[in-house]
């Protein structure tokens, strides 16, 4: 599962260019860390990228 559970943030899909210009595909995923948070009072477990962890947005448990 690779899609923030805060921010929706999720995989990206592009293409891999070579020195000849070749291009195959290729994904970019995002960071994501399973963390125990609290949620509307209470702790579960969430997915969340680094980012709204770095922010602040995820309270930890």
């Amino acid at each position: 599962m690779a899609k923030c559970d805060i921010c929706g943030k999720g995989v990206v899909f592009g293409h891999n260019v070579s020195h000849s210009n070749r291009k195959t595909n290729r994904t970019w995923k995002p960071n994501i860390r399973k963390v125990k948070a609290v949620v509307n009072g209470t702790h579960t477990t969430v997915h969340a990228c680094t980012r709204c962890l770095r922010s602040g947005k995820v309270e930890r448990a």
